[in-house]
């Protein structure tokens, strides 16, 4: 088989053996591309450290990547090389000296819980659109979900008596979040008056009846938060860290927190125990007398 059979059946034995959610295989298809590239008449399974240091030098110097998106690319191509050898096409793996390229995780932007407030009360509620926006991010405050398992929502994963969502998430796996009572209002009140009054599937629709997708509600969020005097940036992805942080800042245990948000590791869930230990300091710097 040539590179791009290879490179083809690996991401075949990631979506089928892996269950790799669809964004991130392209985000391999992407990396392994550009290691194909670099390559050129290489045969992959031929390829030595030295074609791995010039890929990753490659990918400074010509694809100038920043080292977040060059660490990812190796990882990639580290993972590609293991999977030649569990498929018995070499012994030699190219990469095992190599070391990827090191950067720090960057702490997630969160709101305070009175700009949660301000932001929760922006939508229009009397209006179709505002009531339906209102229950969104009431939704994704109250439950910590993805922007694509927000949009993805469909009817039969919602329960409003019961005060619970089902979502499938990264990875195909399935995972139930409570709902709160202002959420469960918000979108009880918005599928009686404001939902538009066509057959779909799915719980957040335009007055077409199509789901709105995830660039869409980013926009919203967006705007209601330049509505209501929110400088900070602010996106999907910072309501669901605002609601990790505010509740472990409450007390809640971090492996429940862990499976509210569908983390594979809990070291995911514990960066936003670095924000809170940030947001400390930020408080004792500010007020202490001696500080």
């Amino acid at each position: 088989m040539n590179n791009q059979q290879w490179i083809e059946r690996y991401l075949q034995y990631l979506r089928i053996e892996k269950g790799v959610a669809a964004n991130t295989l392209m985000a391999y298809k992407h990396d392994l591309a550009m290691y194909a590239e670099h390559l050129g008449k290489i045969a992959v399974l031929e390829a030595q450290s030295a074609d791995v240091a010039g890929f990753i030098k490659f990918l400074y110097q010509e694809q100038e990547l920043k080292p977040r998106s060059a660490a990812r690319a190796i990882a990639s191509v580290r993972g590609f090389h293991r999977f030649l050898i569990l498929e018995r096409a070499t012994s030699i793996n190219p990469t095992a000296t190599i070391d990827a390229p090191k950067w720090w995780k960057p702490l997630p932007h969160v709101l305070s819980i009175e700009e949660v407030d301000r932001l929760l009360a922006a939508p229009d509620a009397t209006t179709a659109s505002g009531s339906r926006d209102k229950a969104m991010l009431e939704v994704i405050y109250a439950t910590g979900l993805r922007v694509s398992e927000l949009t993805g929502l469909k009817m039969d994963g919602l329960n409003i008596e019961s005060r619970f969502v089902r979502c499938i998430g990264k990875g195909d796996k399935e995972r139930v979040i409570p709902l709160g009572d202002s959420a469960a209002a918000a979108v009880e009140s918005y599928l009686k008056s404001g939902r538009a009054r066509v057959a779909s599937e799915y719980v957040f629709i335009t007055e077409k009846g199509r789901p709105l997708t995830r660039k869409e509600f980013e926009k919203t969020v967006w705007e209601y938060g330049a509505k209501v005097g929110i400088t900070k940036r602010i996106t999907p992805h910072v309501l669901r860290h605002s609601f990790a942080t505010h509740l472990l800042e409450r007390g809640a245990d971090l492996r429940a927190v862990q499976m509210m948000l569908g983390h594979a590791d809990i070291a995911t869930t514990e960066i936003y125990t670095h924000v809170i230990r940030e947001r400390l300091k930020a408080v004792y710097k500010n007020f202490h007398p001696r500080a």
